[in-house]
């Protein structure tokens, strides 16, 4: 993750506590309301099951051994505070000792509505509520073993798996599309259009599929893979995930559904 970002960490104290301004709480607060109004009937149960595990506060910013202490609770992960961007040997590392990264800012009220790099309302509320799910922890954590071992090149493969899955991963439910990827449920432009707009495309998963598959992540995505249910994971995270990068490195990638991103110049 060579860029660097405009964002800076804040520092937990000697007794592991980040010391939010009032500002930094009022966009806690003001991201967590919208969003629960926009994910009911859309996030998968899953997930509101570990949102209501974790009992967010509405008011502050959580502290993060007091996310911990569910987590580890309920799937023996944790978080880790971590800079505004870390390398990609970092990540995996973390992720194979079952440490989420966290990177502990949060946007500013210019990019309330969009951000590229992940922030603290993104990592907790899109993503941590589903670590208390065992299948869901348990491919995040394979996942993160074989990351951590892959090549370079390997790795990039591997983050398309990542991408379409614990980012923007939907379910096929019996009473409808649900949610589970954590970049569609910390955005609520792309929660209501994931689930209700007929201009994606959505196809079942299949790990080979997700590996050839090129996306952005500055855009709307135009195509989602589905899952019947987060047993799913499980299953694939037990598959012979190396040998499918092996062969989605031979076949090459599919046709890009979006247009090349536009150059900058940059001096």
């Amino acid at each position: 993750m060579g860029k660097e970002s405009k964002y800076v960490s804040k520092q937990p104290d000697e007794n592991g506590i980040i010391h939010w301004t009032d500002e930094e709480n009022a966009i806690w607060h003001d991201l967590v309301e919208r969003q629960l109004k926009c994910i009911p009937g859309k996030a998968c149960d899953e997930y509101m099951k570990g949102l209501e595990l974790l009992d967010l506060p509405k008011d502050r910013l959580p502290q993060l051994h007091e996310i911990n202490a569910v987590l580890e609770r309920e799937t023996g992960w944790q978080v880790a505070a971590v800079p505004a961007l870390i390398p990609f040997d970092e990540f995996f590392r973390l992720l194979a000792n079952k440490q989420f990264p966290v990177a502990t800012f949060i946007r500013t009220r210019e990019e309330f509505d969009y951000l590229q790099e992940p922030d603290i309302f993104h990592e907790i509320f899109g993503h941590c509520p589903l670590l208390t799910n065992p299948a869901f922890a348990h491919f995040t954590h394979q996942y993160g073993k074989l990351g951590y071992a892959a090549s370079p090149k390997e790795r990039v493969y591997l983050a398309r798996l990542y991408w379409f899955t614990v980012e923007f991963g939907l379910m096929k439910t019996a009473q409808g599309l649900r949610i589970y990827g954590g970049g569609i449920l910390s955005s609520p432009a792309e929660t209501e259009y994931a689930v209700n707009s007929d201009k994606p495309e959505r196809k079942p998963l299949k790990a080979l599929d997700a590996l050839r598959t090129p996306y952005r992540i500055d855009i709307i995505q135009p195509i989602y893979y589905t899952i019947e249910s987060v047993d799913e994971l499980y299953e694939i995270s037990d598959m012979d995930i190396m040998a499918l990068v092996q062969e989605a490195m031979e076949l090459g990638l599919f046709e890009p559904k979006f247009p090349p991103k536009p150059k900058t110049d940059v001096a």
